[in-house]
């Protein structure tokens, strides 16, 4: 039986099953194995991770703990708790009309951000009025149409996630500022904050960035020293606010305190910080990596919500997933028809009943025609009844069915 219990009721002798937090917290390559070291123990006390899943059949059990349905349960309320979603106001366009303006953008962005980015590891000043124009721009993507280029942004190969990771974090930073309804100025700061929070890991080894396994301690603690350094490249520019330098010093902080670099906890970290903490750990594991495959996004905020009551704001989370959806564009999905399909667009008040294009049968386990389906004009008809993995089914395409562009 699977089983969630607090680190410090961790023992030797328990079979991890899995860390309740994502693989940039800890240092270990396995994610199950049976714990028989006291040096792991204590690796494991030491890192950012609080609670872990153990498997009670392959090791110790204890009476402490949650089971896999009392935590699912405690799940679904937390996600429907961001039920019903308030609408924002975004520009009348659909994903077919943005998405091939949102490639683009994504492939200019890209360029800007690791121009920017080299610059900053040889040492030069960040160009602050490019760095402004990029996010205008992707503002106004995300204005016409929050889920092309958030989603698009996702779909990044592991040797260039350094600089897609910012510009997909850059907006969800502005999709998520207008969710939580600050002014249009404060939204272009969150951007600018998105856009530059990662620029410390220009002082980071590539060695270590592009590492194609995980990191040893020592590497493992080089790395967390990336917000500092960010913080130094920034203020050498002379022209970023306090608020861009707070959240590059504080993404990684926790509302329980055990983030870094500062162990802040609560309303001791800033709003927009705790903004980034969302924005960020949401792209990092819906990302590949060079040692790992990214969650899907359901799945992956299916496992924020199980993190969410140590790791992030509740108020910010429950607007992320309303930015996003409890099952974002991208996302595969099992229907109560029987069909497969993947999620296109969210419905504007509800977020249960998205778009979704389905293009599987599992009476028949095979293909059948793709077929647009509008889960609210079909209340009472259909719904998803579950997340499903699409390296599970073989599925090697499932995004060009909802981009409709090649991608590699």
């Amino acid at each position: 039986m699977l089983k969630r219990i607090a680190v410090a009721e961790l023992l030797e002798g328990m079979f991890i099953h899995e860390f309740c937090g994502s693989w940039m917290e800890h240092p270990f390559w396995k994610t199950r194995f049976l714990l028989d070291s006291a040096r792991d123990l204590q690796r494991i006390r030491d890192s950012a991770i609080r609670e872990v899943w153990i498997d009670t059949r392959k090791g110790l059990d204890l009476p402490a703990g949650q089971t896999l349905e009392q935590v699912r349960v405690e799940t679904d309320a937390l996600l429907l708790a961001a039920e019903p979603s308030v609408a924002v106001a975004f520009e009348a366009k659909t994903l077919d009309e943005e998405i091939e303006h949102a490639a683009r953008l994504c492939l200019s962005s890209k360029a800007a951000v690791m121009a920017m980015f080299g610059d900053a590891r040889m040492g030069r000043a960040v160009d602050v009025g490019q760095v402004s124009d990029l996010v205008d721009q992707i503002s106004a993507s995300v204005m016409r149409q929050p889920n092309a280029l958030i989603s698009l942004a996702r779909l990044k190969n592991a040797d260039e996630y350094t600089y897609m990771h910012s510009v997909a974090v850059c907006a969800l930073m502005i999709a998520l500022a207008r969710q939580l309804g600050l002014p249009e100025e404060q939204v272009r700061e969150a951007g600018m904050a998105g856009l530059l929070h990662d620029i410390g890991k220009m002082a980071v080894p590539d060695r270590l960035l592009n590492k194609p396994d995980k990191l040893s301690d020592s590497e493992f603690a080089t790395m967390r020293r990336h917000p500092e350094a960010g913080v130094n490249i920034l203020l050498e520019s002379g022209q970023v606010s306090e608020l861009v330098l707070d959240v590059c010093l504080h993404h990684h902080e926790k509302v329980d305190g055990s983030g870094y670099p500062h162990r802040l906890a609560g309303e001791r970290i800033s709003l927009f910080a705790r903004m980034g903490a969302v924005c960020d750990v949401y792209d990092a594991i819906t990302s590949d990596r060079p040692y790992k495959k990214g969650w899907g996004p359901a799945e992956s905020i299916r496992k924020m919500a199980e993190w969410s009551k140590g790791h992030f704001d509740e108020r910010v989370f429950q607007a992320f997933v309303k930015t996003v959806g409890i099952y974002p564009t991208g996302s595969l999905v099992r229907l109560q028809s029987g069909r497969l399909g993947v999620v296109l667009e969210q419905h504007g008040q509800s977020l249960l009943t998205p778009r979704v294009k389905v293009f599987f049968s599992l009476a028949g386990r095979m293909p059948i025609a793709p077929r647009v389906i509008d889960l609210a004009a079909l209340e009472g008809q259909d719904k998803i009844v579950g997340r499903e993995s699409a390296a599970d089914w073989g599925f090697r395409h499932l995004d060009e069915l909802w981009t409709g562009l090649p991608v590699n």
